[in-house]
């Protein structure tokens, strides 16, 4: 019966959102244990509910260090993923992503411009609160202007293949002007662009982490807005407007949306590449729909727990050294694309 299989598509997308839920909590707590130094999970609970009876130095650790690296790690992996979803649904493109169209790019050539070209004129430190909101301004900026182009490129062509080549060369040429910036910079400023370029969690501050939350909180509340929308732009233009949708509006919301979430990302945390392409279809896999009403909080859950896996294991647990953020998002991601495309030949229609 309809009914009885609308009920179990119910039931059984609602338990596996509170599997999702529970298994959130589970890495949360461990990106909180694991690190250089092995931290007992009842002083790890202690330093967040009852923090008067913790050693002092475990309470710096945990409460200085770790807890906004795994606070960090949550907010980019829903980001990341929510901009991800949107694109591909916006533009009807399986391969559609924050870095794959250049929208990370624009990000990165927003900060390169501050950090390489005139953060030494302003004096604004990007650890300070005034340097946090002027750096995640211009990686916003960087990232609508460029999504604006491919907006307007999509506009003209409706070819999916020439739309990601198209994204790519708009990469290649924000890369080259920030390798043009770099060749002009000064040597403590370099470095601290090409360790930005890296990718990394830990890097975040407080005061970057009070501009971070609300952006990424906003960003997600206008893609919430926008569930019904995105159903609608499912079977095209067209159907959408038969529907009532507002086109021109509606993609102006989204693409803000995006840019922001997208941005401030790319801003703090430096370019984090594979996430927004692969957890959508990981989601769509698992849950098996296009439904948006079901889409929207399993990437947000999916992707902040890969987020959080992708920083344990950079942390290398028990040793001292760190590795880049993006190395492992991409050791993770590239195999979870491949997998789909082999095990799955439908994954790629949205």
């Amino acid at each position: 019966m309809p009914g009885d299989n609308k009920k179990y598509r119910f039931t059984r997308n609602g338990a596996i959102l509170a599997g999702l839920v529970v298994l959130l909590i589970i890495f949360f707590i461990l990106d909180l244990l694991l690190g250089s130094l092995l931290i007992p999970v009842k002083q790890v609970l202690l330093s967040l509910f009852n923090s008067e009876t913790v050693d002092p130095t475990t309470l710096i650790i945990i409460n200085e260090y770790r807890l906004p690296k795994a606070i960090t790690a949550i907010l980019a992996g829903a980001a990341l993923s929510v901009s991800g979803l949107q694109m591909q649904t916006v533009f009807r493109n399986p391969l559609a992503g924050p870095d794959v169209l250049g929208i990370s790019a624009g990000a990165s050539l927003g900060v390169a411009l501050f950090v390489l070209g005139f953060s030494s004129v302003f004096s604004l430190g990007i650890s300070s609160l005034q340097g946090a909101w002027t750096i995640a301004a211009v990686a916003c900026l960087g990232s609508f202007l460029v999504m604006l182009l491919v907006l307007y490129v999509s506009a003209k062509v409706n070819d999916i293949m020439t739309i990601l080549i198209l994204g790519i060369l708009f990469t290649s040429v924000t890369s080259s002007v920030v390798s043009i910036l770099q060749f002009f910079s000064s040597e403590s400023m370099l470095k601290s662009f090409i360790v930005w370029t890296m990718g990394s969690l830990g890097s975040v501050t407080k005061a970057q982490l009070a501009v971070l939350l609300p952006a990424v909180l906003a960003g997600l509340f206008m893609s919430f807005l926008k569930i019904k929308d995105l159903n609608a732009f499912l079977l095209g233009e067209n159907y959408a407007k038969s529907l009532g949708v507002r086109i021109l509006r509606s993609r102006l919301v989204i693409f803000i949306s995006t840019s922001l979430l997208a941005g401030v990302i790319t801003a703090f945390c430096g370019p984090i590449g594979f996430i927004g392409i692969a957890v959508p279809h990981l989601a769509r896999v698992i849950f098996k729909t296009a439904n948006h009403l079901v889409l929207m909080p399993s990437v947000v859950l999916i992707g902040s727990i890969v987020m959080l896996a992708s920083d344990i294991v950079s942390q290398l647990p028990g040793m001292q050294a760190t590795l880049p953020i993006n190395s492992v998002t991409a050791l993770i991601g590239v195999p979870v694309i491949i997998w789909m495309i082999v095990k799955n030949k439908k994954f790629i229609s949205v």
